[in-house]
């Protein structure tokens, strides 16, 4: 596998309360206006950030009629309140994270009080071959409305790629699809289908690296045979190393890019107040070195420790101040967004 490093190419759009990152055109409709095939199992799915002072936009696909919806972990990270628009008809629910993986990139929602919703239907990834015939379906530009369509070719299999999330951290995501059709942020957790109109893959990332004003060159997307497997795994409760179930514990940090922290630990850049952190006394500048029995290597490491843990548990943490004299509180998380 080759390993590509892809800028902004996460495809949620963020709105923050200082720049408005949304861009207002649509993507090229290839496929004529959409139809009601392309339309059927496809959500808009809406997020409030209030720790971070704003709003994200993505998509989402139907999976069953009582409302289990598969999407982007992304699309959902840092979320406070989620609403999800059935495109179909109109109809606005609220959601619940049943689960989660950071690792994949896969987050299976619950809307609530939903029934008798159109599916999609869905394909084999397995089945997909080079040159094959695709369609993207979204909500580019996160303004909601028609589904935007573009069409093109699957151009690579099994495809590594290390994208960042636009907060100084980056991840490695593995065995994906390559199509030429062009997505924009908003398409995020958008079905890729096959000439047959099954889903056959997870939109997930622009190839090219272009910034939220442009059109991508191509998109990556998630094979939906591993998609609805881990979907599956959420449905029933597993967790896992690569799996986190339910509610997130939420420390209250907010850490620096590890490759600007000069020291070993997590660094500190801000802290939430009334949170577990700021009641333990922990502060912006801090290096957090410990917590809940493990020593704490990088922000990354901070972040994965956190996921183990049960809101409301116990845990010890352990932190040097910018004076380098040590720290030690046990903390309580809350239940907070996910990751």
């Amino acid at each position: 596998m080759t390993r590509l490093a892809v800028t902004a190419a996460l495809a949620a759009v963020v709105v923050a309360a200082s720049a408005m990152l949304l861009h207002s055109g649509r993507a090229i409709d290839l496929a004529g206006a959409a139809s009601p095939t392309l339309e059927r199992g496809v959500v808009d799915v809406n997020t409030a950030l209030a720790f971070q002072n704003g709003n994200a936009a993505g998509t989402g696909i139907v999976l069953t009629p009582s409302g289990l919806v598969l999407t982007n972990n992304h699309v959902i990270r840092g979320a406070t309140n989620i609403r999800v628009r059935v495109v179909g008809t109109g109809r606005s629910y609220g959601a619940t994270v049943l689960g989660y993986s950071v690792a994949n990139d896969v987050a299976l929602l619950r809307l609530r009080g939903a029934s008798n919703l159109q599916t999609t239907t869905l394909g084999r990834s397995s089945q997909l071959r080079v040159g094959m015939s695709v369609t993207a379906v979204g909500n580019a530009g996160g303004v909601g409305g028609d589904p935007t369509v573009t069409t093109g070719r699957v151009t690579e299999l099994h495809r590594a790629i290390t994208v960042g999330d636009g907060a100084g951290s980056s991840k490695r995501l593995t065995d994906l699809i390559r199509a030429s059709t062009s997505v924009q942020p908003g398409d995020s957790g958008g079905p890729l289908l096959n000439g047959a109109g099954r889903v056959v893959g997870v939109i997930t990332a622009t190839a090219g690296g272009e910034d939220f004003n442009g059109q991508s060159s191509g998109a990556f997307a998630i094979p939906i045979d591993r998609a609805v497997s881990l979907a599956d795994q959420i449905e029933a409760g597993r967790s896992s190393a690569a799996v986190h179930i339910g509610p997130t514990a939420f420390l209250g940090v907010l850490t620096r890019p590890d490759d600007d922290a000069g020291t070993r630990g997590a660094v500190i850049g801000a802290v939430v107040p009334g949170s577990a952190a700021a009641k333990a006394g922990i502060q912006a500048g801090d290096v957090v070195t410990w917590f809940g029995g493990h020593p704490v290597s990088s922000a990354v490491a901070l972040t994965k420790l956190v996921l183990r843990v049960s809101p409301g548990a116990k845990v010890q943490i352990r932190w040097l101040d910018p004076d380098g004299y040590p720290h030690a509180a046990v903390v309580r998380p809350a239940a907070g967004p996910p990751q």
